[in-house]
C-alpha cells in the first residue's frame, strides 16, 4: 500500500532529492567519498555551496545587495539572532501563532519588542488586520505561514520600517518580492532539505547599526565574510537543498510550483467544505494556508475523530493528526507532495463519509 506523507516537518522531500542524496552518500561529486564524510573545505563542497546559493538567488529573483547564508541552530536560533543584529531600541511583532509568540519572547530580551496585534484570543484562527506599526521600530517581524493553526500571509507587505519574515514553512511555495524585506529566514525541513540547515536572506545595509557587541557565531556579518563557512556548515543538508532547488528549477521555478500548490489546496479545502463530517478551522479563505490545511470534525460528528484518524492511517494517510495544541486534523501540502496524495486523502474522506 502506498504511503502518503502529510507530516508538517520534517516533511516530504522530492523523490529527486532523495535519489540524488543517496548517490551523494555513496560518492559525492566523483570524489570516491561520501557527502557525509567530505571536508567542507574541499573544492567539491565549496562548489556545491556556491551553486546552492546561486540557485537560491535565481529561483527567488533576489536583488543585488542581499546575501544568502546557510547556518545551524534552526529558525529558533533566528528568534534571538534577528533582534541581536537588528534591534537597537525597539522592534514590532505581529503575533499569529506559536512560533511568532516565541520570536517575540526572545526579542524582549534585547529591547522594547512591541506586539502590534495578535489573534491569540481566537486560537490564532485568523490573520490580524488594521494595526499600526510604530515608525520608530528598527524592524517589523512577521511569520508568513503558521504550520500549527493553518493561516498564511500570502501577500508581500508594504511597510515603512525594515520587514523581517520567518518563512520556514512557505519558502519557495509562492513567488516573493524579496526587495520588500530586510531579512527572511527559515528552517529548511519543510520545502527545502532535511532538518539541520537554516537559510537567511539578508540585505547588507541593515547590518552593523546596533551598538551592542555581538558574539561571532551570532553576527551575520561574520557569516557573510566567511561565506557560510565560518564554522563547519551542515554539509549534507546543504547538499540536499541543492538537489531540491535543481528539481524546482526543472519544474519551471517558483511560479510553476505555486500554481500546483494552489490547485492541491483547493481540492482539499473544497472537500472539507462539502463533506458533512468535517469543517475548516480557518473561516476566512483569504487567511487559509496553502501549505498546512487544518480541519476538525463537524459539531454533530465529534465522536468520530479517533475513528477517522485510524481509518485514514489504515489507508496510508500519514501525519494528518492536528497539532496537540489544536487537535483535529492537518494535512501539509508542501511542494514535494504530489496532487495524487491530496486526491487520495479526499477519497478517504468521502469513503469515511459514506460509512457514517
Amino acid at each position: 500500500m502506498k504511503k502518503h506523507n502529510f507530516y508538517a516537518g520534517p516533511s516530504i522531500l522530492p523523490q529527486y532529492t532523495i535519489e540524488k542524496s543517496i548517490e551523494g552518500i555513496r560518492d559525492f561529486a566523483g570524489t570516491g567519498l561520501s557527502v557525509l564524510e567530505i571536508s567542507h573545505r574541499s573544492k567539491e563542497f565549496v562548489a556545491c555551496m556556491n551553486d546552492t546559493i546561486a540557485l537560491f538567488k535565481e529561483l527567488l529573483d533576489i536583488p543585488s545587495g542581499y546575501q544568502v547564508l546557510f547556518l545551524g541552530g534552526g529558525a529558533s536560533m533566528q528568534f534571538c539572532m534577528v533582534p541581536m543584529n537588528l534591534m537597537e531600541k525597539k522592534s514590532a511583532y505581529l503575533n499569529t501563532g506559536e512560533w511568532a509568540s516565541k520570536a517575540l519572547k526572545e526579542a524582549k530580551l534585547f529591547g522594547d519588542a512591541v506586539e502590534v496585534a495578535s489573534s491569540k484570543e481566537k486560537l490564532f484562527n485568523y490573520i490580524p488586520k488594521n494595526y499600526t506599526i510604530p515608525e520608530d521600530a528598527d524592524y517589523f517581524h512577521i511569520t508568513t505561514n503558521n504550520t500549527i493553526y493553518g493561516t498564511e500571509i500570502k501577500k508581500d507587505m508594504d511597510v515603512k520600517v525594515p520587514l523581517v519574515a520567518d518563512m520556514s514553512s512557505d519558502i519557495f511555495s509562492r513567488t516573493v518580492d524579496v526587495s520588500k524585506y530586510a531579512l527572511i529566514y527559515g528552517g529548511a525541513q519543510k520545502n527545502l532539505a532535511p532538518a539541520g540547515v537554516t537559510f537567511v536572506i539578508v540585505r547588507e545595509d541593515v547590518l552593523g547599526k546596533v551598538t551592542r557587541p555581538l558574539p561571532s557565531m551570532l553576527d551575520y556579518r561574520v557569516h557573510i565574510k566567511g561565506e557560510s563557512m565560518y564554522n563547519t556548515p551542515p554539509v549534507f543538508a546543504v547538499f540536499a537543498a541543492q538537489q531540491t532547488l535543481k528539481w524546482l528549477k526543472e519544474l519551471g521555478g517558483v511560479s510553476a510550483i505555486q500554481k500546483k500548490n494552489i490547485e492541491k489546496a483547493a481540492i482539499l479545502y473544497n472537500e472539507i467544505e462539502r463533506n458533512k463530517l468535517f469543517k475548516p478551522t480557518i473561516a476566512d479563505s483569504e487567511d487559509r494556508s496553502i501549505m498546512n490545511i487544518c480541519w476538525v470534525m463537524a459539531d454533530n460528528y465529534k465522536e468520530l475523530e479517533k475513528s477517522f484518524a485510524e481509518f485514514a492511517k489504515s489507508k496510508g494517510m500519514l501525519g494528518i493528526e492536528g497539532h496537540r495544541s489544536v487537535g483535529g486534523f492537518r494535512a501539509s501540502t508542501y511542494n514535494a507532495l504530489p496532487r495524487e496524495s491530496v486526491e487520495a486523502l479526499v477519497g478517504v474522506m468521502k469513503e469515511f463519509e459514506s460509512k457514517n
